[in-house]
Protein backbone atom coordinates (compact mmCIF):
# COMPACT_ATOMS: atom_id res chain seq x y z
CA UNK A 1 0.00 0.00 0.00
CA UNK A 2 2.77 2.39 0.93
CA UNK A 3 4.57 1.57 -2.32
CA UNK A 4 1.42 2.23 -4.37
CA UNK A 5 0.82 5.59 -2.66
CA UNK A 6 4.45 6.60 -3.21
CA UNK A 7 4.24 5.64 -6.88
CA UNK A 8 1.07 7.69 -7.27
CA UNK A 9 2.75 10.66 -5.57
CA UNK A 10 5.78 10.43 -7.85
CA UNK A 11 3.58 10.22 -10.95
CA UNK A 12 1.59 13.23 -9.83
CA UNK A 13 4.76 15.25 -9.20
CA UNK A 14 6.19 14.21 -12.54
CA UNK A 15 2.98 15.24 -14.28
CA UNK A 16 2.98 18.64 -12.57
CA UNK A 17 6.69 19.09 -13.36
CA UNK A 18 6.07 18.20 -16.99
CA UNK A 19 3.16 20.63 -17.16
CA UNK A 20 5.27 23.39 -15.57
CA UNK A 21 8.11 22.79 -18.02
CA UNK A 22 5.67 22.95 -20.92
CA UNK A 23 4.30 26.21 -19.57
CA UNK A 24 7.80 27.63 -19.18
CA UNK A 25 8.67 26.54 -22.72
CA UNK A 26 5.52 28.22 -24.03
CA UNK A 27 6.37 31.42 -22.17
CA UNK A 28 9.93 31.42 -23.56
CA UNK A 29 8.63 30.80 -27.07
CA UNK A 30 6.10 33.61 -26.70
CA UNK A 31 8.72 36.07 -25.44
CA UNK A 32 11.02 35.13 -28.31
CA UNK A 33 8.17 35.65 -30.75
CA UNK A 34 7.37 39.06 -29.29
CA UNK A 35 11.03 40.14 -29.41
CA UNK A 36 11.49 38.86 -32.96
CA UNK A 37 8.25 40.45 -34.07
CA UNK A 38 9.22 43.73 -32.43
CA UNK A 39 12.61 43.72 -34.14
CA UNK A 40 11.02 42.89 -37.48
CA UNK A 41 8.46 45.68 -37.06
CA UNK A 42 11.22 48.13 -36.13
CA UNK A 43 13.19 47.13 -39.21
CA UNK A 44 10.10 47.35 -41.43
CA UNK A 45 9.36 50.90 -40.27
CA UNK A 46 13.01 52.01 -40.38
CA UNK A 47 13.74 54.81 -40.85
CA UNK A 48 10.88 56.95 -39.59
CA UNK A 49 13.01 59.98 -38.75
CA UNK A 50 16.34 61.54 -39.88
CA UNK A 51 19.57 59.57 -39.53
CA UNK A 52 22.67 61.17 -38.07
CA UNK A 53 26.01 60.26 -39.67
CA UNK A 54 28.85 61.27 -37.36
CA UNK A 55 32.23 62.07 -38.89
CA UNK A 56 34.92 61.92 -36.17
CA UNK A 57 37.10 64.47 -38.00
CA UNK A 58 36.83 68.02 -39.28
CA UNK A 59 35.36 69.20 -42.54
CA UNK A 60 37.35 69.00 -45.76
CA UNK A 61 39.18 65.67 -45.43
CA UNK A 62 38.48 62.62 -47.57
CA UNK A 63 36.19 61.10 -44.92
CA UNK A 64 34.08 64.25 -44.77
CA UNK A 65 34.03 64.66 -48.57
CA UNK A 66 32.88 61.09 -49.21
CA UNK A 67 30.32 61.24 -46.40
CA UNK A 68 28.77 64.39 -47.86
CA UNK A 69 28.52 62.68 -51.21
CA UNK A 70 26.94 59.53 -49.77
CA UNK A 71 24.55 61.16 -47.26
CA UNK A 72 22.01 62.68 -49.68
CA UNK A 73 21.97 59.54 -51.83
CA UNK A 74 21.38 57.37 -48.76
CA UNK A 75 18.66 59.77 -47.67
CA UNK A 76 16.92 59.55 -51.04
CA UNK A 77 17.12 55.74 -50.96
CA UNK A 78 15.59 55.36 -47.48
CA UNK A 79 13.20 58.29 -47.60
CA UNK A 80 14.68 60.26 -44.71
CA UNK A 81 17.30 62.99 -44.39
CA UNK A 82 20.83 61.90 -43.44
CA UNK A 83 22.47 64.66 -41.41
CA UNK A 84 26.26 65.01 -41.32
CA UNK A 85 27.63 65.76 -37.84
CA UNK A 86 31.36 66.51 -37.65
CA UNK A 87 32.77 65.67 -34.21
CA UNK A 88 36.57 65.89 -34.46
CA UNK A 89 38.96 65.32 -31.61
CA UNK A 90 41.42 62.87 -30.07
CA UNK A 91 42.20 61.02 -33.28
CA UNK A 92 38.55 60.21 -33.89
CA UNK A 93 37.81 59.05 -30.36
CA UNK A 94 35.43 61.93 -29.50
CA UNK A 95 33.03 61.20 -32.34
CA UNK A 96 33.34 57.45 -32.00
CA UNK A 97 32.42 57.59 -28.31
CA UNK A 98 29.16 59.33 -29.17
CA UNK A 99 28.16 56.48 -31.46
CA UNK A 100 29.37 53.79 -29.06
CA UNK A 101 26.95 55.15 -26.43
CA UNK A 102 24.07 55.84 -28.83
CA UNK A 103 20.87 53.80 -28.95
CA UNK A 104 21.35 50.79 -31.25
CA UNK A 105 18.43 51.65 -33.50
CA UNK A 106 20.11 52.61 -36.77
CA UNK A 107 19.59 56.35 -36.34
CA UNK A 108 23.18 57.14 -35.32
CA UNK A 109 25.95 55.96 -37.65
CA UNK A 110 29.70 56.51 -37.75
CA UNK A 111 32.04 56.90 -40.72
CA UNK A 112 35.53 55.86 -39.67
CA UNK A 113 39.07 55.90 -41.04
CA UNK A 114 42.22 53.92 -40.10
CA UNK A 115 42.72 55.59 -36.72
CA UNK A 116 39.75 53.45 -35.68
CA UNK A 117 42.02 50.39 -35.76
CA UNK A 118 45.25 52.04 -34.59
CA UNK A 119 43.82 53.93 -31.59
CA UNK A 120 43.53 50.82 -29.37
CA UNK A 121 47.31 50.41 -29.52
CA UNK A 122 48.11 54.12 -29.21
CA UNK A 123 45.77 55.19 -26.43
CA UNK A 124 45.28 52.84 -23.46
CA UNK A 125 42.23 54.61 -22.00
CA UNK A 126 39.75 54.68 -24.89
CA UNK A 127 36.24 54.94 -23.34
CA UNK A 128 34.87 52.06 -25.43
CA UNK A 129 36.01 48.68 -26.74
CA UNK A 130 36.76 49.13 -30.43
CA UNK A 131 36.28 45.43 -31.16
CA UNK A 132 32.84 45.11 -29.53
CA UNK A 133 31.21 48.56 -29.36
CA UNK A 134 30.29 48.78 -33.04
CA UNK A 135 28.42 46.81 -35.66
CA UNK A 136 30.15 47.04 -39.08
CA UNK A 137 27.91 47.92 -42.02
CA UNK A 138 30.26 48.23 -45.00
CA UNK A 139 33.68 49.34 -46.11
CA UNK A 140 33.06 52.30 -48.40
CA UNK A 141 36.41 52.90 -50.05
CA UNK A 142 40.10 52.15 -49.92
CA UNK A 143 42.91 54.60 -50.56
CA UNK A 144 46.58 53.85 -50.94
CA UNK A 145 49.32 56.02 -49.43
CA UNK A 146 51.97 57.00 -51.98
CA UNK A 147 55.71 57.06 -51.33
CA UNK A 148 57.04 60.31 -52.79
CA UNK A 149 60.53 61.82 -52.75
CA UNK A 150 61.92 65.16 -53.80
CA UNK A 151 63.46 65.44 -57.27
CA UNK A 152 66.79 66.28 -55.65
CA UNK A 153 67.04 62.75 -54.24
CA UNK A 154 69.19 60.41 -56.35
CA UNK A 155 66.80 57.45 -56.07
CA UNK A 156 64.57 57.00 -59.12
CA UNK A 157 62.80 53.82 -58.04
CA UNK A 158 62.01 51.97 -54.83
CA UNK A 159 64.98 49.59 -55.01
CA UNK A 160 67.39 52.53 -55.36
CA UNK A 161 65.62 54.35 -52.51
CA UNK A 162 65.98 51.36 -50.17
CA UNK A 163 69.67 51.01 -51.05
CA UNK A 164 70.21 54.71 -50.37
CA UNK A 165 68.34 54.52 -47.04
CA UNK A 166 70.42 51.53 -45.95
CA UNK A 167 73.62 53.44 -46.75
CA UNK A 168 72.53 56.24 -44.40
CA UNK A 169 71.06 54.50 -41.35
CA UNK A 170 68.95 56.90 -39.32
CA UNK A 171 69.82 59.87 -41.49
CA UNK A 172 66.88 59.75 -43.87
CA UNK A 173 63.99 61.92 -42.68
CA UNK A 174 60.33 61.05 -43.17
CA UNK A 175 57.56 63.64 -43.01
CA UNK A 176 54.75 62.59 -40.69
CA UNK A 177 51.45 64.32 -39.99
CA UNK A 178 51.24 62.56 -36.65
CA UNK A 179 52.77 59.60 -34.86
CA UNK A 180 50.35 56.77 -35.39
CA UNK A 181 48.92 58.16 -38.63
CA UNK A 182 48.69 55.78 -41.59
CA UNK A 183 51.60 57.53 -43.29
CA UNK A 184 53.70 57.22 -40.16
CA UNK A 185 52.82 53.56 -39.63
CA UNK A 186 53.23 52.77 -43.31
CA UNK A 187 56.74 54.26 -43.22
CA UNK A 188 57.56 52.21 -40.12
CA UNK A 189 56.37 49.07 -41.90
CA UNK A 190 58.49 49.99 -44.92
CA UNK A 191 61.60 50.49 -42.81
CA UNK A 192 61.01 47.27 -40.88
CA UNK A 193 60.49 45.15 -43.98
CA UNK A 194 63.29 46.77 -46.00
CA UNK A 195 65.75 46.78 -43.11
CA UNK A 196 66.62 50.46 -42.72
CA UNK A 197 66.24 53.04 -39.96
CA UNK A 198 65.02 56.59 -40.46
CA UNK A 199 63.94 59.65 -38.49
CA UNK A 200 60.33 60.77 -38.30
CA UNK A 201 59.76 64.52 -38.42
CA UNK A 202 56.23 65.48 -37.36
CA UNK A 203 54.43 68.40 -39.02
CA UNK A 204 51.09 70.02 -38.23
CA UNK A 205 49.51 68.83 -41.45
CA UNK A 206 49.92 67.67 -45.03
CA UNK A 207 50.72 71.09 -46.54
CA UNK A 208 53.58 71.64 -44.11
CA UNK A 209 54.93 68.14 -44.70
CA UNK A 210 54.81 68.62 -48.46
CA UNK A 211 56.58 71.98 -48.20
CA UNK A 212 59.34 70.32 -46.17
CA UNK A 213 59.74 67.64 -48.86
CA UNK A 214 59.89 70.16 -51.69
CA UNK A 215 62.48 72.25 -49.86
CA UNK A 216 64.71 69.23 -49.19
CA UNK A 217 64.20 69.45 -45.42
CA UNK A 218 63.11 65.81 -45.46
CA UNK A 219 63.84 63.02 -47.93
CA UNK A 220 60.60 61.05 -48.21
CA UNK A 221 56.92 61.24 -47.42
CA UNK A 222 54.31 58.48 -47.43
CA UNK A 223 51.42 60.77 -48.27
CA UNK A 224 47.90 59.61 -47.59
CA UNK A 225 46.26 61.94 -50.12
CA UNK A 226 46.65 60.40 -53.56
CA UNK A 227 45.18 63.51 -55.15
CA UNK A 228 47.99 65.58 -53.61
CA UNK A 229 50.59 63.14 -54.90
CA UNK A 230 49.08 63.18 -58.41
CA UNK A 231 49.19 66.97 -58.57
CA UNK A 232 52.81 67.13 -57.48
CA UNK A 233 53.92 64.27 -59.72
CA UNK A 234 52.27 65.81 -62.77
CA UNK A 235 53.89 69.14 -61.98
CA UNK A 236 57.29 67.43 -61.85
CA UNK A 237 57.95 68.54 -58.28
CA UNK A 238 58.20 65.04 -56.75
CA UNK A 239 58.74 61.44 -57.79
CA UNK A 240 56.31 58.71 -56.82
CA UNK A 241 58.20 55.48 -56.08
CA UNK A 242 55.43 53.16 -54.91
CA UNK A 243 51.87 52.82 -53.64
CA UNK A 244 50.93 51.17 -50.38
CA UNK A 245 48.14 48.97 -51.73
CA UNK A 246 48.81 45.64 -53.40
CA UNK A 247 47.35 46.91 -56.67
CA UNK A 248 48.21 49.96 -58.74
CA UNK A 249 46.12 53.03 -58.17
CA UNK A 250 44.09 54.17 -61.21
CA UNK A 251 45.16 57.76 -60.53
CA UNK A 252 48.85 56.76 -60.74
CA UNK A 253 48.84 53.84 -63.18
CA UNK A 254 52.60 54.00 -63.81
CA UNK A 255 53.55 53.72 -60.13
CA UNK A 256 54.06 50.12 -58.95
CA UNK A 257 52.97 48.73 -55.57
CA UNK A 258 55.66 48.73 -52.90
CA UNK A 259 54.83 45.02 -52.59
CA UNK A 260 56.49 44.44 -55.98
CA UNK A 261 59.82 45.02 -54.22
CA UNK A 262 58.77 44.02 -50.69
CA UNK A 263 56.34 41.08 -51.05
CA UNK A 264 53.59 41.21 -48.45
CA UNK A 265 53.81 44.95 -47.88
CA UNK A 266 50.45 46.66 -47.57
CA UNK A 267 49.51 49.97 -46.01
CA UNK A 268 46.14 51.24 -47.08
CA UNK A 269 43.74 53.76 -45.76
CA UNK A 270 40.00 53.23 -45.87
CA UNK A 271 36.65 54.61 -44.89
CA UNK A 272 33.77 52.56 -43.56
CA UNK A 273 30.43 52.96 -41.85
CA UNK A 274 29.48 51.49 -38.45
CA UNK A 275 26.47 51.44 -36.15
CA UNK A 276 26.33 50.86 -32.39
CA UNK A 277 26.54 47.20 -31.47
CA UNK A 278 23.13 45.68 -30.85
CA UNK A 279 21.54 47.38 -33.86
CA UNK A 280 18.97 44.91 -35.28
CA UNK A 281 20.40 42.67 -37.98
CA UNK A 282 17.57 43.55 -40.36
CA UNK A 283 18.48 47.25 -40.13
CA UNK A 284 22.18 46.52 -40.63
CA UNK A 285 21.38 44.44 -43.71
CA UNK A 286 19.11 47.08 -45.19
CA UNK A 287 21.71 49.80 -44.70
CA UNK A 288 24.39 47.53 -46.12
CA UNK A 289 22.46 46.72 -49.27
CA UNK A 290 21.59 50.37 -49.84
CA UNK A 291 25.10 51.67 -49.21
CA UNK A 292 26.77 49.02 -51.38
CA UNK A 293 24.56 50.08 -54.32
CA UNK A 294 25.51 53.72 -53.76
CA UNK A 295 29.24 53.04 -53.37
CA UNK A 296 29.43 50.83 -56.45
CA UNK A 297 27.28 53.05 -58.64
CA UNK A 298 28.84 54.80 -61.66
CA UNK A 299 27.78 58.13 -60.18
CA UNK A 300 30.08 57.55 -57.19
CA UNK A 301 33.19 56.93 -59.29
CA UNK A 302 34.13 60.58 -59.96
CA UNK A 303 34.01 61.43 -56.26
CA UNK A 304 36.23 58.45 -55.43
CA UNK A 305 38.72 59.03 -58.25
CA UNK A 306 38.98 62.68 -57.32
CA UNK A 307 40.26 61.60 -53.90
CA UNK A 308 42.43 58.79 -55.26
CA UNK A 309 40.15 56.19 -53.70
CA UNK A 310 38.57 53.03 -55.04
CA UNK A 311 35.09 51.71 -54.25
CA UNK A 312 34.70 48.66 -52.01
CA UNK A 313 31.19 48.01 -50.72
CA UNK A 314 31.45 44.67 -48.90
CA UNK A 315 29.40 42.71 -46.36
CA UNK A 316 29.29 43.47 -42.63
CA UNK A 317 31.23 40.25 -41.95
CA UNK A 318 33.91 41.16 -44.47
CA UNK A 319 34.27 44.64 -43.02
CA UNK A 320 34.48 43.16 -39.52
CA UNK A 321 37.31 40.90 -40.69
CA UNK A 322 39.20 43.92 -42.07
CA UNK A 323 38.85 45.76 -38.77
CA UNK A 324 40.05 42.83 -36.66
CA UNK A 325 42.96 42.04 -38.98
CA UNK A 326 44.10 45.68 -39.05
CA UNK A 327 43.88 46.05 -35.26
CA UNK A 328 46.27 43.09 -34.89
CA UNK A 329 48.55 44.13 -37.76
CA UNK A 330 49.12 47.71 -36.64
CA UNK A 331 49.38 46.75 -32.98
CA UNK A 332 52.48 44.76 -33.85
CA UNK A 333 53.97 47.55 -35.99
CA UNK A 334 53.30 50.13 -33.27
CA UNK A 335 54.94 47.91 -30.66
CA UNK A 336 57.94 46.96 -32.79
CA UNK A 337 58.63 50.51 -33.96
CA UNK A 338 57.65 52.27 -30.72
CA UNK A 339 55.44 54.44 -32.93
CA UNK A 340 53.51 56.17 -30.18
CA UNK A 341 52.44 59.74 -29.37
CA UNK A 342 54.92 61.44 -27.09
Amino acid sequence: MIEENYASYVNACSSRYSDNMKNIALIIAYVALVVTSGAANAADSFPSRPIRLIIPSGAGGITDILARYIAPKLGDAVGQQVVIDNRPGASGIVGSQIVAKAAPDGYTLLMVFPSHVTNPSLFPDIPYDTATAFAPITLVSAVSPVLIVGTQLAARNLAEFIALAKSKPGLMNHASTGIGSMGSLGASLLGTMAGFKFTQVVYKGGPQALTALLSGEIEFYLVGSVSTAVQQVKAGRVRALGVGAKQRNPSLPDVPPIADVLPGYEARGWNGILAPTGTPRAIIERLNQTLVKIVRSPEMAPALVGEGATAVGNTPAEFDAVIRADIAKWAKIIKDSNNRPQ
